[in-house]
């Protein structure tokens, strides 16, 4: 994978059972942060107008989000911040364990969800989702493993950590193996304690969104490295509340992003963070699960 553009500096510190890395972005690397568009602010339901919108975000999963300080950065922080700019709103990113993002959503608790979610059907049927980007998956192991992914069946008989609640957790617990093998799938609450998995070698793999595989890598100075190819290529989506409201705030956001890639925004911050790859078309940027 690419290494991330707009990364100046890497601090990897290696212990026993932790992976630290501390990042900065290059002075003048922020890409444009939107213009304010009336036509598709008229879309925002009246329930969402002239108040602060509570954005749900695990901010272990970098390059698409993570904590430089007190600070939440990412490719998804910056996709969001420019969408409000659109669409005239105020939000507020809350760090939350990616596991208790869409029962946020669904408790009240939060009005978004943007945190690398793959539009699943399953998740369809508990959320509205705006899709915005593609990302596959990727495995990543030491530099020393002699481990090999050919495929998911790869797992079997090895021990793979995952972040508790993502679709890697599901595919890897969904793995048919033969000959009396299993998949041990060891799920941890931050993709941070799984890195420290992979590192202490309680795992043999990690398994992760592809282009946060890279990522990892790409900071660890030679400690870690990819094994074979991305697999299961979906798009990422935003997240709305499963209401008539929530169904209506999908669409402005839909309008806003269509108007990001036309004025060039949405190209600008994914050219940011080095994930030009996984960009979609404004045609491709679908509406899924939303009631009619």
């Amino acid at each position: 994978m690419k290494r991330i553009t707009g990364i100046r500096s890497a601090v990897v510190v290696l212990g026993a059972t932790s992976l630290l890395v501390a990042t900065s972005i290059t002075a003048g690397a922020s890409p444009t942060s939107g213009k304010y568009n009336a036509m598709d602010a008229q879309l925002v339901p009246a329930a969402f107008k002239g108040v602060t919108w509570q954005v749900a975000t695990d901010a272990t999963y970098p390059p698409d989000e993570s904590m430089k300080g007190s600070t939440m950065i990412g490719f998804d922080v910056d996709m969001m911040n420019a969408i409000a700019t659109t669409l005239g709103a105020k939000i507020k990113e809350n760090n939350v364990t990616f596991d208790n993002i869409i029962g946020g959503i669904e408790g009240g608790r939060y009005q978004l969800g943007n945190s690398s979610l793959t539009d699943t059907k399953a998740r369809e049927k508990k959320v509205n989702f705006v899709d915005y980007f593609q990302a596959g998956e990727g495995v990543y192991e030491l530099s020393t493993s002699k481990f090999a992914f050919m495929g998911l069946t790869s797992f079997c008989g090895y021990k793979v950590a995952v972040e508790t609640g993502t679709t890697e957790q599901s595919d890897a617990q969904s793995v048919k193996c033969a000959g009396g093998k299993k998949v041990t799938v060891l799920a941890f609450p931050t993709q941070t304690d799984a890195n420290s998995a992979v590192q202490s070698g309680q795992a043999v793999a990690g398994f992760v969104d592809s282009q946060v595989a890279g990522y990892i890598v790409s900071l660890a100075g030679g400690f870690f490295k990819l094994t074979g190819k991305p697999i299961s290529v979906f798009p990422y989506g935003i997240a709305t509340p499963k209401t008539t409201n929530g169904a209506k705030l999908a669409k402005a956001i839909q309008a806003a992003l269509k108007t990001l890639v036309m004025n060039g925004t949405y190209g600008a911050i994914l050219k940011k963070w080095g994930l030009t790859s996984g960009a979609i078309p404004a045609a491709k940027m679908v509406l899924n699960g939303a009631k009619s």
